[in-house]
């Protein structure tokens, strides 16, 4: 009995338990703080405490709210740095090496995922990877049915030693700003391929617009499915097993193609999963803006990328609660076989769709048609693909003058003595046929819709389109193919954005098209009629 009673005494004089303070991952050693904006410093300490948090001249307090969570906002930073940023309330932590400069979320599938190492003459930009200033998060994949406060990751200064696991994409874009802006730059790669829009995309999002509930639909019915689809695979896996030991046994005899397996519901491909563990997190976290390479994972479904893809602009910019960030974004480059004849492609009108996202305020669309390779999804040469990226964002983000950021971009068709008459903007000093003459790439309709190879030439800032056998034309396309000939360029060296200037719905064609609901149909139509 005494020594229950001492033990009870002792505990009751024991001093109470207290949580030190603590702060997200983002908030840590070599992190680079937005410049010019009211930077949110946030993380937990005891219901109550009063928290203190400093970086060079600028400081701010709070009080912990009764769930203990605490944010404080810097305002007026300008760009420098190394600092150190220093939290006080009951306990004291320092991050170390902090810079102020810009922050670029960079965003999407593998191709923006693409390391230094593997990208074209990888060892020798390693070599060139020196850049204290700029330094890289990495977001560790994460698939989260509810929206995450937290993320795992740390920031990596970029030297040669680091440079070669930095995003090829984002490294390229800091290396060729960095140098003279003289700008700190952070890159937080958030990024898991393959991976669909609409797992990038808030749930919310997904339930307010009817054209996206086909979506959730989708998915749904996968995942009830998934225990017969998963049953009719084992099956067809045993038989497979039996038929490759008959084929072993038998000399010469080849075993039949393994089944595939079906993917199970969750993981990457499930809607909002990746907004939810991979975006969600970082919304607190001040941008200069977002670079978005992805794509792929919707080429089967065009229709519905053109109203998801907005979606997921306007959503994200709704979260981060900083109005209307730029968000720069990679049009998908050719790939797959070259056809001998005009033809539908998913791949065409998924860039199409990508392009229409250019109707939302301070987007920009890097379009590198020209940079794919028909036998693989991730071609090397990425500095390509992040020069323009870097182009557009010294023209329209950093108002840098004189600098031609896009190739040119249609404009209007007038029908004149049998031939088509297209003009263009981004002239960009003129038109030229990168390849020389004849111009390729183009291809003719009449009343009928149904397309062949035309003869284009430049005449002066126009292109004028003819068919042998299409006399009185009624539409044109150019580079509509999964890997087309493209030879428009300026001569500021950028290239022609496909299109075309019909608004025919995939069914009307004359090729076979992708099936759509008619609620897209419809809504296709609609887009095309504004």
């Amino acid at each position: 009995m005494r020594k229950e009673l001492f033990l009870a005494l002792l505990l009751a004089a024991a001093p109470p338990c207290r949580a030190d303070i603590t702060l997200p991952a983002l908030i840590s050693d070599n992190m680079v703080l937005q410049q010019h904006a009211r930077v949110n410093v946030w993380g937990r300490a005891d219901p109550g405490e009063s928290v203190t948090v400093q970086l060079g001249e600028e400081t701010a307090q709070t009080i912990a709210g009764t769930d203990g969570a605490w944010a404080v906002k810097l305002a007026g930073l300008k760009s420098g740095g190394p600092y150190d940023l220093i939290v006080s309330g009951k306990n004291s932590l320092t991050v170390h090496n902090v810079a102020v400069g810009d922050v670029w979320l960079c965003g999407g599938e593998s191709n923006m995922e693409f390391k230094v190492v593997a990208a074209r003459n990888g060892p020798e930009e390693m070599e060139e990877g020196s850049l204290p200033m700029v330094r890289e998060f990495v977001v560790s994949h994460n698939a989260a049915a509810q929206p995450q406060s937290n993320c795992q990751g740390t920031w990596v200064v970029c030297d040669p030693a680091t440079a070669g696991d930095f995003s090829a994409i984002a490294f390229f874009f800091a290396r060729e700003l960095n140098p003279a802006m003289r700008l700190p730059m952070g890159l937080i790669q958030t990024t898991w391929g393959p991976s669909p829009a609409e797992a990038w995309t808030p749930r919310s999002a997904l339930e307010s617009d009817p054209l996206l509930h086909p979506v959730l639909d989708r998915y749904g019915k996968a995942a009830a499915a998934y225990p017969g689809t998963l049953s009719a695979y084992q099956a067809r896996l045993a038989d497979w097993n039996a038929a490759a030991a008959a084929a072993a046994r038998a000399a010469g005899s080849p075993p039949p193609r393994k089944p595939v397996a079906p993917l199970p519901p969750g993981g990457q491909r499930e809607p909002s999963a990746l907004y939810n563990g991979m975006i969600s997190p970082l919304q607190r976290y001040a941008i200069r803006g977002v670079l978005w390479y992805q794509g792929e994972s919707d080429t089967a479904d065009p229709l519905l990328y053109r109203t998801l893809f907005p979606a997921m602009i306007t959503a994200w910019r709704k979260g981060w609660g900083e109005g209307d960030f730029p968000f720069l974004y990679v049009q998908l480059p050719g790939f797959l076989a070259r056809h001998a004849e005009p033809s539908a492609s998913l791949w065409a009108q998924l860039r199409e769709a990508q392009a229409a996202a250019l109707a939302l305020p301070k987007t920009g669309m890097a379009v590198t048609i020209d940079l794919g390779d028909q036998h693989n999804m991730h071609p090397p040469g990425k500095q390509d693909v992040a020069h323009r990226l870097a182009l557009l964002a010294e023209s329209a983000v950093y108002g840098k003058p004189g600098i031609a950021a896009s190739g040119p971009l249609f404009d209007g068709m007038e029908i004149e003595d049998g031939a088509a008459s297209l003009s263009f903007t981004h002239l960009g000093g003129g038109l030229v046929a990168k390849n020389g003459p004849p111009l390729r790439g183009f291809s003719i309709a009449g009343a009928d819709r149904k397309f062949v190879w035309a003869d284009a030439e430049i005449r002066g800032e126009k292109v004028i389109v003819r068919g042998k056998d299409v006399p009185q034309p009624a539409a044109v396309r150019y580079a509509w193919a999964d890997f087309p000939d493209c030879d428009l360029f300026n001569r500021d060296n950028l290239p022609a954005a496909p299109f075309r200037t019909d608004d025919w719905l995939p069914g009307d064609s004359a090729a076979p098209a992708p099936s759509a609901t008619p609620s897209h149909r419809k809504h296709h139509a609609k887009r095309a009629q504004q």
